[in-house]
C-alpha cells in the first residue's frame, strides 16, 4: 500500500506551485482530480507539463458558469483535499471557498498557496515567480551575478518551488492531525514565505551588523572581482583545459588539504611568500593564489579530473550542467531517481522519479499525464461520518524526532518540524554542530537551524554514549539522519541498528546524494549541488564562456558570475533540500499512521534540487529548449523581464491574451503597441520579441517605478517596481512583514530578543510555535534525567567527556 492510497485529491490550480505539490500526492497514491478550464490548463504548455500532471485526472469545468461550479462542488464533498491558487477571495467569489466547501465535508483539508498571504497588504499582486522575488527583493541578493548597479533577473524557482514544498506541509501534518480529530482545516503557504525558508544565516548576520556597525560589517565573497572570503578558495570555480567549469566542495580544513594536493599547491603552506593562507589581507595576493588555482585546474581535463576524484574521496567537483543533461547525472541514475514516461502526446519523457524514497512503499511516478477531460468520474456518494473531535493542539504534537545532522539543510528541515509541534532532540558532538561556529560572532551562523530545539552533546563514538543513544530513540516516532553514506553505519545509529531497538522508528536518511552510489561518500555542500542540478547554469543563461583555452581574466570573472548564482546565503539548494527533508519526514508520519508500517526513508539534496528545476531539467523528444535569460540578466522574453524606469527598475509579467489586452489599454502602451502590426496576436509578438522589448524599454524609462506599478496593477496586470532593499528588510518591516505575519519576536540567549520567522505555513484550526535557538548541550542534564539519569551520573559522565553542555 502506497502511503496515500484512498486519499481523494481536487486540484483546483492552474499554477506550477499547485500542479507540482498535487503531483507528490499522487506519486505517493492519492486519486488527484485535476480542474482544467474549456480550453484547457496553460500548464500543458510547459516543457514540464508531463512531470508536473503526471499520474492524475483531467476533468474540464468552466468554475463561473452554474453547471462547472456545481460539478465542483460535488466533488469537494467527497474530497480529502482541496488545492487551490486563486488570488485571495477569488474562491469565494466563486463558491468554492473553504467556508462553503467545508461545512458539506467537515473532514476536508483546503490548502490555498498564494503569492503573499490573504492578510498581506500585497495579496492583489500577480502570484507569478518574477513577481514576488522582484517585490521581496531576491534579485537584489543576485546582483554579483549580474554587472553594474541594476539587479539581474533570477530563473531558479526559488518562490514557486519552495510554496510547494510548505503547502505540502501543511498539508501532510492536516491529514496527519485528522487522524486524531477527524476534522479537516484550512492550510495556507505563500511564495514569499517560501522563499525565506532559503536564507542559511543572513537574517543573523544582519541582525549582528545593525546591533554593532562599528564592530562588524558584512564582507562579499569577491570584492571589484577579486576573491574577498577565503570561502571562495574552498568553494573553488574553475575551468578544465577542455573547457568544462567545475565547482568544488571543500570546505572542512581536511577537504580543504586534499584540494590543494589534487592542485599541486600543498608547497604554499610552507612558502614565505604565501604566509597566512588562505588569508591574505592584500587584494593582490589574493588575486594570485586564485589565479594559481584555477591555473591548476585548467591544466588537466575533465577525464584526467574525474581520475583525481575517484582516487580521492576527500577532493571532488561538481561540472556546471545545464538542461536535460541534468538528468544525466550518474548519481541521480544510480538512485533510480530518472524515470521515463510515455506521454500521450509527446512520447517517452524522461524526468525526476518521486520528490523522496520510502523504501517500504515505493512511489508510483510512471503514470502519464492525462489527456484534456480525462477521468474515470469520482462516485459522489455521501463520505461516512467520521468520529470529530475539536482539537486545536498543534499537528505534529506527541511526535519526538532524534536529529543527527550538521550545517543546514537536515537540520534546518528538523526546524520546520518543532514549528508544527514536533519534540527535536538534536544530538551533537562535544564541540556543538560546526554551523554554529562557521561565522566570526558565536551562534550566527547556526540560530535558524536550532530554532525550537533541544539540544544534548554526547560523544557517540563511545559505547557509554551510544548507549544513552539508543535509550533515545526507543520512544522515539523519527531518527533524521543527515551523514555521508556509510558515517551512520561506522557509528552504529544506521537504519538498522536503531529499528531493531524500535521498530515503529521512522528512519529519514536525509545527505548530499544519497544511500551509496558513485557520488554517495562525497562531499556535498549547496553550491556544488546548484551546480549538479542546474540551478547555476539556469540563473547565468550563457553569460559565461565557456571554451577552452580561456584568459586568466575571462575565467576569473566567469567563475565570480557563476560562484554568484548559487552561492548566496539568501537562497541556494540547502534551502530546497530542507524544505523536501520536512516533506519526506511527514510522508513518513502520515504513512505510518495510515498503513501501521514504519517506512525507512531516503533524501538527498541533488534528488530535491532536480525536482525544483523541472522546467529547465525536462524536455520531450523534438521538444525546442526552454528560452534562456538574455545576455543582459533582464529576463526570458520582452513580456517576462526586468525594465529600466526613471527612478530605478520594474518587473513585468504578462502570461495570458487578456492580460496583453489590459496592458494595451492603458495610456501610452495604447498609443505605442495597439496599432502595430508586428504584435498583434501570440504568435506575432514571439517573432517579434526584440522589438517589442524596444518599445516597451521607450514606454517604461518615461516614468518612475512605482507609478508604473500603481498604474498597471490597478488594471490587474503583472508589474511591480523592483526592490533593491535587503530581504530582511521586507520580512521585518511593520507595513509588509509585521502586517502579513511574517515574523513574530522571541528571545535567544545570545542575541536577547530578536525577530524571527513566523512559522511558513497556517492552520485555522491547529496552533504552531516559533521558538528561539538554544546553546550547544543546553538540554543535555534535562533529557538524560527524563533517561533516568541521577545529577551524579550526569555530573560523572562528564567530567569523562561522554556527554557534555
Amino acid at each position: 500500500m502506497r502511503p496515500l492510497e484512498g486519499l481523494r485529491v481536487l486540484d483546483l490550480s492552474q499554477q506550477r506551485t499547485g500542479a507540482q505539490a498535487t503531483q507528490v500526492l499522487a506519486d505517493f497514491g492519492a486519486d488527484v482530480m485535476w480542474v482544467e478550464p474549456p480550453g484547457g490548463s496553460g500548464l500543458r504548455e510547459s516543457n514540464a507539463f508531463p512531470f508536473y500532471c503526471r499520474g492524475k485526472q483531467s476533468i474540464v469545468l468552466d468554475l463561473k458558469a452554474t453547471e462547472g461550479g456545481d460539478r465542483a462542488r460535488e466533488l469537494a464533498a467527497v474530497a480529502d483535499v482541496v488545492v487551490e491558487c486563486f488570488r485571495p477571495g477569488v474562491a469565494d467569489r466563486l463558491g468554492l471557498g473553504y467556508a462553503e466547501l467545508s461545512a458539506q465535508n467537515p473532514g476536508l483539508v483546503y490548502t490555498s498557496i498564494s503569492g503573499f498571504g490573504r492578510t498581506s497588504p500585497l495579496a492583489g499582486l500577480k502570484a507569478y515567480e518574477g513577481v514576488v522575488q522582484a517585490k521581496i527583493g531576491a534579485f537584489k541578493a543576485f546582483e554579483r551575478m549580474g554587472d553594474g548597479d541594476r539587479p539581474p533577473f533570477v530563473a531558479a524557482p526559488w518562490c514557486s518551488f519552495s510554496a510547494t514544498q510548505t503547502a505540502l506541509h501543511g498539508t501532510l501534518a492536516a491529514l496527519l492531525e485528522r487522524e486524531r480529530s477527524g476534522l479537516g482545516q484550512w492550510v495556507e503557504a505563500t511564495m514569499a514565505q517560501g522563499f525565506a525558508a532559503l536564507d542559511t544565516w543572513d537574517w543573523f548576520l544582519d541582525l549582528i551588523t545593525q546591533r554593532f556597525p562599528d564592530a562588524y560589517s558584512q564582507q562579499n565573497a569577491f570584492d571589484d572581482g577579486i576573491p574577498a572570503s577565503p570561502i571562495v578558495y574552498m568553494l573553488l570555480v574553475a575551468i578544465t583545459r577542455d573547457g568544462h567549469w567545475l565547482q568544488f566542495a571543500q570546505v572542512a580544513p581536511h577537504l580543504y588539504l586534499g584540494l590543494m594536493k589534487a592542485l599541486d599547491l600543498t608547497w604554499m603552506f610552507t612558502d614565505p611568500e604565501w604566509q597566512g593562507i588562505p588569508l591574505f589581507p592584500d587584494p593582490e595576493r589574493r588575486l594570485a593564489y586564485m589565479h594559481k588555482m584555477q591555473e591548476a585546474v585548467a591544466s588537466k581535463t575533465l577525464k584526467e579530473w574525474q581520475e583525481v576524484f575517484d582516487a580521492d574521496p576527500d577532493v571532488f567537483a561538481e561540472v556546471f550542467r545545464q538542461g536535460a543533461e541534468v538528468l544525466e547525472h550518474p548519481q541521480l541514475i544510480h538512485d533510480g531517481q530518472v524515470i521515463e514516461v510515455m506521454d500521450q502526446q509527446r512520447g517517452m519523457v524522461r524526468q525526476p522519479a518521486a520528490l523522496t524514497d520510502i523504501k517500504e512503499m515505493e512511489a508510483d511516478a510512471t503514470r502519464p499525464a492525462p489527456e484534456l477531460d480525462q477521468h474515470d468520474g469520482w462516485s459522489t456518494t455521501a463520505l461516512p461520518n467520521r468520529t470529530t473531535n475539536r482539537s486545536t493542539a498543534m499537528p505534529l504534537a506527541g511526535v519526538t524526532v532524534v536529529e543527527f545532522a550538521t550545517m543546514y539543510a537536515a537540520p534546518y528541515g528538523a526546524t520546520l518540524l518543532t514549528d508544527l509541534g514536533a519534540r527535536v532532540i538534536k544530538v551533537e558532538p562535544l564541540s556543538g554542530d560546526p554551523i554554529r561556529g562557521i561565522m566570526p560572532f558565536p551562534e550566527v551562523g547556526g540560530a535558524k537551524v536550532m530554532q525550537g530545539k533541544e539540544s544534548i552533546c554526547i560523544d557517540v563514538t563511545k559505547p557509554e554514549g551510544l548507549a544513552i543513544i539508543h535509550e533515545l530513540v526507543r520512544n522515539a516516532d523519527v531518527v533524521l539522519s543527515g551523514y555521508r553514506a556509510g558515517v551512520p553505519e561506522r557509528l552504529g545509529i544506521d537504519g538498522e541498528s536503531l529499528r531493531s531497538i524500535n521498530p515503529d522508528l521512522i528512519f529519514v536518511s536525509a545527505n548530499g546524494y544519497g544511500e551509496g552510489g558513485p557520488c554517495g561518500n562525497r562531499p556535498a555542500f549547496a553550491p556544488s549541488i546548484g551546480a549538479a542540478s542546474g540551478v547555476s547554469r539556469a540563473n547565468v543563461g550563457m553569460n559565461v564562456q565557456q571554451s577552452p583555452g580561456l584568459g586568466a581574466d575571462d575565467t576569473l570573472a566567469g567563475a565570480g558570475r557563476l560562484f554568484s548564482a548559487s552561492a548566496i546565503v539568501q537562497a541556494q539548494a540547502d534551502g530546497f533540500a530542507a524544505l523536501g527533508v520536512t516533506s519526506s519526514v511527514l510522508l513518513g508520519l502520515l504513512a505510518r499512521e495510515r498503513t501501521g508500517t514504519a517506512p525507512r526513508i531516503a533524501s538527498s539534496m541533488l534528488a530535491t534540487a532536480v525536482q525544483a528545476m523541472a522546467e529547465e531539467v525536462v524536455h520531450s523528444p523534438g521538444e525546442a529548449e526552454r528560452p534562456g535569460v538574455a545576455a543582459e540578466l533582464r529576463g526570458p522574453n520582452a513580456l517576462y523581464r526586468i525594465y529600466d524606469a526613471r527612478d530605478g527598475w520594474v518587473f513585468l509579467a504578462i502570461h495570458s491574451e487578456k492580460e496583453w489586452q489590459r496592458l494595451v489599454g492603458v495610456a501610452p502602451f495604447l498609443d505605442k503597441l495597439s496599432s502595430d502590426d508586428r504584435f498583434a496576436g501570440l504568435k506575432l509578438r514571439r517573432q517579434n520579441d526584440s522589438a517589442l522589448g524596444e518599445v516597451l524599454a521607450g514606454i517604461f524609462v518615461s516614468a518612475d517605478q512605482d507609478e508604473w506599478e500603481a498604474t498597471l496593477t490597478s488594471v490587474d496586470v503583472g508589474c511591480v517596481a523592483l526592490s533593491t532593499q535587503r530581504i530582511e528588510r521586507f520580512f521585518q518591516s511593520e507595513e509588509i512583514g509585521r502586517a502579513s505575519g511574517y515574523v513574530v519576536e522571541v528571545e535567544h540567549p545570545t542575541f536577547d530578543r530578536h525577530l524571527r520567522l513566523a512559522p511558513l505555513v497556517r492552520f485555522s484550526r491547529s496552533l504552531t510555535q516559533a521558538k528561539a535557538g538554544g546553546l550547544a548541550g543546553s538540554a543535555t542534564d534535562d533529557v538524560l534525567s527524563e533517561l533516568g539519569r541521577s545529577a551524579e551520573d550526569i555530573a560523572d559522565l562528564r567530567a569523562r567527556e561522554i556527554v557534555g553542555g
